[in-house]
Parts: structure tokens; C-alpha cells; sequence
């Protein structure tokens, strides 16, 4: 298999075969782009991320049929003066609503008749410190959100003809009136939005990070256009065919799927690039012949790359296996385009080297002894000669074999001491939380949360059968102490049955307090029910928002428990097989881990420490997870498969060093560019891209510095042949021999 992976890739780079595969791949591109979707026409950022068995889930559907609300989704405005509403503020709104009674807005499906009133009325519904009030505008279900985001903008065109364009813009503090759009509606338009904005400045971003680094790195501006060609080619594959999955139903890909494959596509991308160029760089000092030093290249680093690429694929599939939305949304946009740069990597990039040659490298370009030579005598001056490998990479090969106790007592400090901060941290499921705290819809939000009671943000929806029985829901229910009111029971349409209670909780709905209040309500619920003679299966629900908070962290927790187990049998099995040795798969996959954790650790410090931020999303521990695994383990497959070939011809000590030494330049550039391509979403304004960037990034520069050229290869030093068992045991006298003939 390895062999026939080998000659195809051969074949792609030959004479002929380069030609042939750049147009099989420009043709493919242009096909599919004009022919299908890209990926970002067809985002949904509303698909529901809790499995349809959930308790929040099957009570938002019973209470659609017991108690349909056919208002529609709801715009909130929050009005706030600081020092109190005025009776000029009563005429706005009031003239507002009167507006939008006689033209209604394209998307407007009911409002209150707050505009036929006398605006003194409006004065009851005020807060109690009297600087606050919120009226609602209910938007038609079906509405799109670029529909909704057209009326926002109408909204706001009417708003400034009655009052100035001041209202909607100015700063909280500043004097005089403000108005701010949140609920459902103004917290999707804004989000959608600013996913919008973070496409293209991600985008940009990016592209200019990977350029400026591999400058940095290789001097060559050549060399820093090719693999930005490969990444270039495997988005263009990938999005149209995600597009065409996405438009036909078989995928839903949301925007923060696809923020974060870009990122992913550059930073993963450009490492496959740079395995298989620093190789030909190498061969090229050693061989005359570019074709015969790019197929050397080829048959070093086209293993550990086609592994490395299928680890990756494979780790992310896992998230297939996920019950919560956003996860299971990630696993087909991110093993794909993997895939596809793994394809690129392997066919279009020899192709590119084969027809750039030695050029690619210019002005640094690497030539054989001989060939230096010859140009000393044709030009009567010194050329510059070229290492294959630095000082400082030799020097670094000899000290993690010269002291590798030493090596690894440090190493484990390190990573020890930053692993010790990751039980300390702090989750949370409130995606509000992570949108800019000056951003509109939030700002809303906080208005109601700083000026109504917390409860009535968003009440807890119990719903129960009582089959006609009487029952005691509210009496139990008020003995929490985190109960602050419980509402009039509402009778079901279909069934009176039914009955519908408002509960309101004292804490803030969406703080961990309160999530963690379902369980007892629950149990509060289910006591009512038996004390009236009910069996409580099938007899109750608990819905609104901090239900489903809690169930997505219920359901969040189960992935992790599924997916990481997965995982890592995953990496275990692809190790064993390409490395054929269960002590080095165990030690590898065990410095990973340990890796993670560190990086959880130190991210901990600098989100929660550096940045002032309270808690991280619960989302990140399984993204992080998934990603920091599969990608350090690529790291070492590319090391250990170099000590691996080394151990043939050379002594254990000598064939660490080289391997060390081989790969340290080009996994520290691969490591480089993709901490830094992930540590731009810490520049984006949306925290849970943030957190994860920071984390990743963190990850990757652990990895690239710590594990893969000290940890990893000073292990493998002290355990000396037994690290190949129970592959072969190299011995000394076997390499004696060999070297011999």
C-alpha cells in the first residue's frame, strides 16, 4: 500500500506527470466553482444543536401544541435614560409603535397596540429605578436573518427621524435616550453579522501571517506563494463540495465551522507543505538531479505525511459520533478539507517543486558540493554553501541523547506546572457571553438583566399532565430557595390537562447557579406528580432557556466521555500500525495527553488571569481536545518515522540525534505558522474563537517546543531498543553489520 502511494506520487511530479496534474487540478477548480455553491452562501447559524430526546427540546415542542404562541419571534427594544424616562421618551416610543401600526415593517408579524395608548400608560411598565423599559415587535417565523437584518436597518432609519441618529450609537454613559435591539432577533442578526465581518478579516489575516512566517523562515518569496497555491487549490475543492452538501440537505455547516477550517486549512495545510519541502530542500544539496532529489524527498516524508493527514481525518470523523449540534457540524467540513490538502500535498505541490525546481528556493538556492563548485570557478568568487541541517539543531539532537534524564525531569516540570491550572477552570454554556460586550443585542441584554429582576429574563417553563388530577406543582416548587415567583398555571389548548407554570428564579437564568438549579426543580416537579397519584414518566417537562443550558452541558459531557476514548484508539491503532511498536504508540499518545492538559492549564492563565475573563465556554475542552491530539501526534509521526529509518544503518544514540536534528527546522516552522494561524482568532471579537485560538495555539507551541524535541525523543533514548518492541530490536552489532556491508 505504502509503496503503490509512493509511485503514484512519484508519477504526479515526473516530467509529464506535473503538467498532467496541474491541470487535473486547475480543471477541478474551476469545474466545481462554477458549478456548485460556496460553502459560505449556504451557512446556517439557527440549526438546533440539542438532540430532539432532550428534556428542553421535548418541552419547546409540547408547548408549541399546548400552547402556541402565534406572535412570532420576538425583537426586544430596550430603552434606557440614565437618571429616568421622560415623558418625551413615552411620545417616542408611543410615536414609534403608532408608525409602525400604519407601515408595518416586510418582516413584522404583530405588535402590541402600544402606539393607540396614551404614552403616560407606557410609565407602568418601567423599571422599578425608573430608567428602563422594554417593548417587543414580533418578527414572522420564516423570516431570514438578511431579512431581519434589512427591517433592523428600517427600524433604526425610523428611529432617527423621530429622535437622531444618537439613540441607537452613542455610548451607555453618555446622557440622553438609548435604544438597543435584542431578544432572539437582534442576538441572531448581530451574531450573523459578526461572523460575517470575522470571515474576511480572518481570511486576510491568515493569509498574510502564513506569507510573512515562511519569509521569515525560508527568505524565499517564492517558496512562500507555493504552498499558499496548494491551501489555495484545496479550498477551492472543498467549499463548492460543501456548498453542494450543505444545499441539498445532507450537512449543515454554520459560519463558526467555517471561521475556524479556514484557519485549520491554512495552519495544517502549510505544514504539509513544509514537510515535503524541507526534504527536497535537503535532497537537493545532496543530489544534481532535481526529479531524482524531489522523488528521495518523496519517499522520506510521502509516509508521514499520508499518516498524518489520515490521523487527522480520522480524529475529527469522531466528532460524526457527537449528539450536541455544533460538534457534530465540525466533523464533515474539517476531515474534508484535511483530506483534500492531504491529496494537494501529495500530487499538486511535487508537481509545483517539480516544474519550480531549484528556483523555488531563490535567492537561497541549495546546490550540491559539486555544483558549488563549479559556479565558484565560473563567477571567480565564494558561493554560499548550505547545511542541510543548523548548528543548533545538531547541537540540540546531542544534548536530548547526551542527558535525557535531565531532558525529561524538565520537560515534566514544565508541562506539569501549567497542567496543574486545569482543574481550576471555570465553564460556562452562555454563548451571549462570548459575543463583545459592546456589541448592541448584548448590551440589550443587560439593560433588562441590570434593571428588571433576573428571573423574568427568561423564565424556567414547566409543563405537566395532571390527567385531571389536582396537583401541588407550585406549593413544592416555591420551596427552593433559588424560586423567586411562579406564575397562574395556563390550561393547554388541546388538552386542559396540561398546564403551563412560569418559574422565576432569583439568580441571573443563565449563570451556573441557576443551571444547576434544573436537577432540583426536577425533583421538586416529579415529587408533586406522585403525591397527586401520577406516575411522573411522560408527565412532565422542563423547558426555557436554563433547561436547555443544562442539557447542553449534560449533552456536552457525554460527547467528551464518547469522542475522547475514540479518539485515542484511533491514534493508537494508526501509530501501531505505521510504527509496529505498542511501547512507542503508548509513550507517544501519553505525551500528547499530557500535553493537552498543559495547554488547557496555561490557557486557563492567560484567558482567565491575563484577559480578565471569568469562565471559558464548555464547548472548548473536546474542540481543543480533538484538534491538539490529532495535530501533535503529526508532529511526532514525522519525528519518530525519521529515528525510525535512521535505526536501520545507525546506533540507537545517533540515529535520536539525527532525527532530532533532521526534523527540528521544519516542525518548528510547521509549529510556528500554526500557533500563529490559530492565534489569530484570539484577535476576533467573538470569545469562544478566542479562547479556542489562544488554547490551540498554546498547544501547538508546547508540542513543537517541549514534547516533540525533547520529551518524545528523550524518552525514546532511555528506553533504548525496547522503544521498537515488539517490532524488531535493533542491536548494536546489527547495525555493526550493516554498516559493515
Amino acid at each position: 500500500m505504502k509503496n503503490l502511494l509512493i509511485r503514484f506520487v512519484e508519477s504526479s511530479a515526473s516530467r509529464k506527470g506535473r503538467w498532467i496534474t496541474l491541470a487535473i487540478w486547475v480543471i477541478l477548480v474551476g469545474v466545481l466553482s462554477s458549478t456548485l455553491p460556496i460553502v459560505n452562501k449556504v451557512t446556517d447559524n439557527g440549526a438546533e444543536n440539542l438532540p430532539n430526546d432532550k428534556m428542553s427540546i421535548q418541552a419547546e415542542e409540547i408547548a408549541k401544541q399546548q400552547f402556541p404562541n402565534e406572535t412570532g419571534t420576538p425583537l426586544l427594544l430596550a430603552w434606557y435614560r440614565d437618571g429616568g424616562l421622560q415623558e418625551k421618551d413615552y411620545q417616542l416610543i408611543h410615536d414609534l409603535y403608532k408608525k409602525l401600526e400604519k407601515e408595518p415593517l416586510s418582516s413584522q408579524n404583530f405588535i402590541p397596540p402600544l402606539g393607540k395608548l396614551p404614552p403616560q400608560a407606557l410609565s407602568g411598565s418601567t423599571s422599578e429605578d425608573g430608567t428602563s423599559l422594554v417593548t417587543p415587535i414580533f418578527m414572522k417565523k420564516d423570516a431570514s436573518t438578511d431579512e431581519l437584518k434589512d427591517n433592523l436597518e428600517e427600524l433604526k432609519k425610523q428611529l432617527t427621524k423621530l429622535d437622531s441618529p444618537s439613540i441607537y450609537s452613542k455610548k451607555l454613559h453618555e446622557a440622553g435616550l438609548h435604544v438597543r435591539f435584542t431578544g432572539p432577533v437582534g442576538i441572531a442578526t448581530d451574531a450573523s453579522a459578526l461572523f460575517s465581518q470575522a470571515d474576511i478579516t480572518l481570511l486576510i489575516a491568515t493569509v498574510v501571517l502564513v506569507i510573512v512566517l515562511l519569509i521569515l523562515l525560508y527568505r524565499s518569496p517564492l517558496l512562500a506563494i507555493v504552498p499558499i497555491i496548494g491551501v489555495g487549490f484545496a479550498y477551492g475543492v472543498t467549499s463548492p463540495i460543501l456548498g453542494f452538501l450543505a444545499e441539498k440537505g445532507f450537512i449543515t455547516v454554520d459560519s463558526q465551522a467555517v471561521s475556524i477550517m479556514t484557519v485549520l486549512l491554512f495552519g495544517a495545510g502549510t505544514d504539509y507543505c513544509l514537510f515535503l519541502v524541507s526534504k527536497y530542500r535537503e535532497c537537493l544539496l545532496e543530489e544534481e538531479d532535481k526529479f531524482i532529489a524531489l522523488k528521495n524527498a518523496i519517499r522520506h516524508s510521502g509516509g508521514a505525511i499520508f499518516v498524518s493527514a489520515i490521523t487527522v481525518v480520522l480524529s475529527l470523523c469522531t466528532l460524526l459520533l457527537a449528539q450536541f449540534g455544533s460538534y457534530h457540524r465540525f466533523a464533515v467540513p474539517f476531515s474534508l478539507v484535511i483530506l483534500i490538502m492531504g491529496m494537494v500535498a501529495l500530487t499538486l505541490l511535487p508537481a509545483l517543486l517539480s516544474i519550480l525546481g531549484r528556483a523555488a528556493f531563490f535567492p537561497f538556492i541549495p546546490r550540491t558540493e559539486e555544483m558549488s563548485s563549479q559556479l565558484e570557478k565560473i563567477k571567480g568568487k565564494k558561493v554560499r554553501r548550505y547545511h542541510a541541517h543548523s548548528r543548533l539543531s545538531r547541537s540540540l539532537g546531542k544534548w536530548v541523547t547526551g542527558k535525557p534524564w535531565t531532558v525529561i525531569i524538565l520537560s515534566v516540570v514544565i508541562l506539569g506546572v501549567l497542567a496543574t491550572f486545569a482543574p481550576k477552570i471555570h465553564y460556562t454554556q452562555n454563548l451571549l457571553e462570548s459575543f463583545p460586550k459592546d456589541m448592541a443585542s448584548r448590551e440589550g441584554f443587560d439593560i433588562m438583566a441590570n434593571h428588571f429582576s433576573e428571573g423574568e429574563l427568561a423564565p424556567v417553563q414547566v409543563i405537566v399532565n395532571t390527567e385531571g388530577k389536582e396537583i401541588h406543582i407550585k406549593e413544592e416548587l416555591s420551596k427552593l430557595s433559588i424560586v423567586d415567583s411562579i406564575s397562574e398555571p395556563v390550561k393547554g389548548k388541546e388538552n386542559e390537562y396540561y398546564l403551563s407554570f412560569d418559574v422565576n428564579l432569583k439568580a441571573n437564568p443563565y449563570d451556573e447557579n441557576a443551571v444547576e438549579s434544573i436537577p432540583d426543580i426536577t425533583r421538586k416537579v416529579k415529587s408533586a406528580l406522585v403525591e397527586a397519584g401520577i406516575k411522573p414518566d411522560n408527565h412532565y417537562w422542563i423547558g426555557g432557556e436554563t433547561s436547555s443550558l443544562y442539557d447542553t452541558e449534560s449533552t456536552t459531557a457525554r460527547d467528551l466521555k464518547v469522542i475522547v476514548p475514540v479518539v485515542i484508539a484511533i491514534i493508537a491503532v494508526l501509530l501501531l500500525a505505521y510504527l509496529r511498536s505498542i511501547v512507542a504508540m503508548v509513550y507517544l499518545i501519553i505525551t500528547v495527553l499530557f500535553s493537552y492538559v498543559a495547554a488547557l492549564g496555561a490557557g486557563w492563565l492567560i484567558i482567565h488571569y491575563g484577559m480578565g475573563i471569568p469562565a471559558i465556554q464548555g464547548l472548548i475542552p473536546l474542540y481543543a481536545f480533538v484538534f491538539l491530539v490529532a495535530l501533535g501526534e503529526d508532529y511526532n509521526i514525522f519525528m519518530i518515522s525519521s529515528i525510525w529509518k535512521n535505526r536501520r544503518t545507525q546506533s540507537h544514540k545517533v540515529a535520536i540525534a539525527n532525527g532530532v536534528s533532521e526534523t527540528s527546522s521544519v516542525i518548528t516552522s510547521a509549529g510556528l505558522i500554526l500557533a500563529g494561524t490559530f492565534a489569530v482568532l484570539a484577535t476576533l471579537p467573538i470569545q469562544v474563537l478566542l479562547q479556542f485560538g489562544v488554547i490551540t495555539a498554546i498547544g501547538v507551541l508546547l508540542d513543537t517546543f517541549v514534547v516533540r524535541p525533547l520529551l518524545v525523543p528523550a524518552i525514546t533514548t532511555i528506553l533504548g531498543r525496547y522503544a521498537f518492541w515488539p517490532g524488531k530490536l535493533w542491536r548494536e552489532k546489527d547495525i555493526n553489520k550493516i554498516q559493515e556491508k
